[in-house]
């Protein structure tokens, strides 16, 4: 290997091999083996459960202080970081793909499905079908009596909308806390980490208060046919996504009062910022196709 150096690290330097992957994968297999035993009524499930939880976060707490000291103690070279910009780009291009699936799967329903049912013979499904969207709404005919209640729609106005200002203007704060930080400004850079934190609760905030409103007062439930499945699995999915980033830069934050990064080395900020933005950008689809469509 060449001895070319990257600062005052070696530019292929690598830290040793580590068991926190084993560990990690090892706690979500108890987490989803118990998960799926207590569901279907083995009372050891959730001891399973419960174990494979303090196993997986216990490793992260664990791997994540590791990876911050190596970090932060000059342990990672230019091969290093470049390895970490391409983990992160591929995870974010998984996660894309993942709700590639899910809006694919609106979308065939509406555009496909629905359609095709429409054109059967109605005796194949049910008297008076009508291949409108969403079925089983309240005010359209032809819904599969005693399958799905009926329920109301949810338009943009104006809990989707409030939540859409909320995650635009986080975006916005954390763009400037990362030219804050790029200019060595950190007490402003975390200034505005601190408001972009703030936003993120307030969005799953209003969010959670949409879903009160929604099961008490318009009946829509996961269980609301079509509608109701891909409404819930793409703004629940969304809200769990908007939590892990939202925790993600409280992290950050802290790790910024505590000193670290520089306004050259801060991968650890950018990954973070990455990941918010293409949380911010599957929101402006989801608020769009799913409550203005």
């Amino acid at each position: 290997m060449s001895s070319s150096t990257h600062g005052t690290t070696p530019y292929y330097f690598v830290p040793a091999p580590s068991a926190y992957p084993v560990l990690a994968a090892t706690g979500l297999l108890f987490v989803i083996l118990g998960a799926a035993q207590w569901i279907n009524g083995h009372e050891w499930g959730k001891y399973s459960l419960l174990a494979g939880m303090v196993l997986w976060l216990g490793t992260l707490f664990a791997w994540f202080r590791t990876s911050i000291h190596e970090s932060e103690a000059g342990q990672y070279g230019h091969k290093v970081d470049v390895s970490f910009r391409w983990s992160m780009s591929w995870f974010i291009f998984s996660e894309v793909m993942f709700f590639g699936a899910f809006f694919t799967a609106l979308w065939w329903t509406r555009t496909h499905a629905l359609p095709a049912l429409g054109s059967l013979d109605n005796a194949l499904l049910w008297p008076g079908f009508k291949a409108v969207w969403p079925s089983a709404a309240v005010g359209f005919t032809g819904s599969p009596a005693g399958i799905v209640e009926p329920f109301q729609t949810v338009g943009p106005f104006w809990l989707p909308t409030i939540n859409t200002a909320l995650l635009l203007s986080s975006g916005v704060t954390l763009t400037f806390a990362h030219h804050a930080l790029r200019a060595n400004h950190r007490a402003q850079c975390i200034r505005f980490m601190i408001v972009t934190v703030i936003l993120g609760m307030l969005f799953l905030g209003v969010q959670g208060y949409e879903y009160h409103h929604l099961y008490t007062e318009l009946n829509l439930k996961l269980s609301s046919g079509a509608y109701g499945s891909t409404f819930f699995m793409l703004t629940g999915f969304h809200g769990f996504h908007v939590f892990i980033g939202m925790l993600m830069l409280l992290f950050i934050t802290i790790r910024l009062k505590n000193g670290n990064f520089t306004p050259d080395r801060h991968f650890g900020f950018e990954g973070a910022a990455w990941y918010w933005h293409f949380v911010d950008v599957v929101w402006l689809g989801l608020y769009t196709l799913v409550y203005w469509l």
